[in-house]
């Protein structure tokens, strides 16, 4: 019998994030794996977007419900809620960003780390 392989805690994570996001509708979702790129600040960057800072907004909050309702934990830091063009939410293994689309254009973190796995999502 084969033993079934424990899921990382990262990767419940990750599994409730999205979770959030979808819920809200969030779009262009991509998951960049950074655990293999040195001196890398977290296992998992997770980009998306809403269309409007409303939106932005609310897939925060959905993050967070749904990070809490799914494991427990809460973010060690979030920040961005001021204006919701980009909110950040940090779980330290995993960082959340949630742009308006045009400021994730001008920061275009994907090319930052082009280096890592991207795993796109729906």
């Amino acid at each position: 019998m084969a033993k079934k392989k424990k899921k990382s805690q990262s990767s419940t994570l990750v599994e409730a994030i999205i979770k959030g996001i979808q819920e809200i509708k969030g779009q262009n979702i991509i998951c960049l794996d950074l655990r293999k790129i040195q001196n890398a600040v977290c296992e998992h960057f997770i980009i998306c977007e809403g269309t409007a800072t409303t939106q932005v907004s609310a897939i925060a909050d959905s993050i967070k419900e749904e990070v809490k309702k799914g494991t427990g934990e809460k973010p060690f830091h979030s920040e961005g809620y001021e204006n919701s063009q980009w909110i950040l939410v940090d779980y330290i293994t995993v960082v959340v960003h949630v742009f308006l689309p045009d400021v994730r254009n001008f920061y275009n973190l994907e090319d930052l780390w082009a280096d890592a796995e991207t795993m796109a999502y729906a």
